[in-house]
């Protein structure tokens, strides 16, 4: 069973392919269409809408079941910000983005800098079905980056365990919100695999 996995992002596609080949699917992504994905725009208001957005985005181009996924990080101080605008904060790179929140968060003591990251997926069958998943994990954005480990807001994300930008991928994995709502998206594509089945 061919499965289409909607993202341009190489780390969020082995993270999936991880999940997806040994339960038997032949995943495909964008390096398999004769043409590049279109940007799609995310006009949802939650994680979840933009990612049902991009996975139906990507059903249309192919007409196999299609994953995606949105996500970003929440800072409680910025009132939740930069939230679904997590990836274009500052309109420039990664490293333009920390460099904004890090401003925006001067001379903010340790304990108002709370955060939380998010990441939803999202998956669409040809026969109309779908269904999202959300995966959270909280903890505090410190006053400098640390290590290079991850991508994003990894190296100033400070977890239960430690700081993103210094753990190992099976030490993130094991608590963060992608790790979290991979393991909720396995279960859930479980199910509706089973459910097809039986009809």
């Amino acid at each position: 069973m061919k499965i289409f996995i909607a993202t341009k992002n190489q780390k969020k596609l082995k993270e999936l392919d991880r999940i997806l080949s040994p339960m038997g699917f032949e995943v495909l992504s964008e390096k398999d269409l004769d043409s590049p994905l279109e940007e799609i725009e995310e006009t949802g208001s939650t994680f979840c809408e933009n990612a049902i957005l991009k996975a139906e985005a990507g059903l249309r181009r192919t007409g196999y079941i299609t994953v995606a996924d949105d996500s970003g990080i929440c800072v409680d101080y910025l009132n939740g910000a930069p939230g679904i605008y997590s990836a274009r904060y500052s309109g420039g790179s990664d490293d333009d983005n920390n460099k904004k929140l890090l401003k925006e968060l001067e001379g903010v003591p340790y304990e108002k800098r709370t955060a939380h990251y998010t990441a939803a997926i999202a998956c669409v069958f040809p026969d109309g079905r779908k269904f999202t998943v959300e995966g959270k994990c909280y903890g505090h954005i410190s006053e400098t980056e640390n290590g290079n480990c991850g991508f994003g807001y990894d190296p100033m994300f400070i977890s239960e365990k430690g700081c993103f930008g210094l753990l190992s991928s099976e030490e993130k994995d094991s608590i963060s919100h992608r790790g979290k709502a991979l393991r909720l998206f396995k279960e859930e594509l479980e199910k509706y695999i089973e459910v097809k089945s039986n009809v």
